[in-house]
């Protein structure tokens, strides 16, 4: 997955206004952390919507955890899967405009640490899943 990760969203297939609901809801959730239905929280990271996605338009959001390689190692993915789709469905959805071209797809992404979008680093413990937006619901479409 090559690619920059930035803020700067370019109008592209979205349009303006979607840009402009993007920026808005990340400086938003900026603020603090984001308590998840496991008792753990994330911070928002960023949002990335101007790289293909592999269900067509999407918008992945970035958020961070720092102790995630410990939790990895005693989470089952259930838990997890259930703590990304909470974000999506409360958090991603919300920010995702209601005109132009909507996504077909939505990365919800947890990492200990920022890293550059598309850059691979191992020492990065990171989990994703990409979920297909249908009304207030995430489903599941597996990476």
């Amino acid at each position: 997955m090559p690619g920059v990760c930035n803020k700067t969203v370019p109008a592209g297939p979205f349009g303006p206004a979607l840009a402009v609901a993007l920026l808005a809801g990340a400086a938003a959730g900026q603020a603090g952390a984001i308590a998840l239905p496991s008792g753990r929280a994330v911070s928002f990271h960023d949002v990335i919507q101007n790289e293909p996605g592999p269900t067509g338009l999407t918008v992945r959001f970035r958020f961070v955890e720092a102790d995630l390689a410990e939790v990895l190692d005693v989470t089952p993915y259930e838990e997890l899967e259930a703590d990304m789709r909470y974000l999506c469905e409360s958090y991603a959805l919300g920010r995702i405009s209601n005109t132009g071209p909507r996504p077909t797809g939505v990365v919800i992404s947890i990492s200990d640490r920022p890293v550059e979008f598309g850059a691979p680093d191992p020492d990065v413990a990171q989990v994703f899943e990409v979920y297909r937006p249908d009304g207030a619901a995430c489903v599941w479409e597996g990476y």
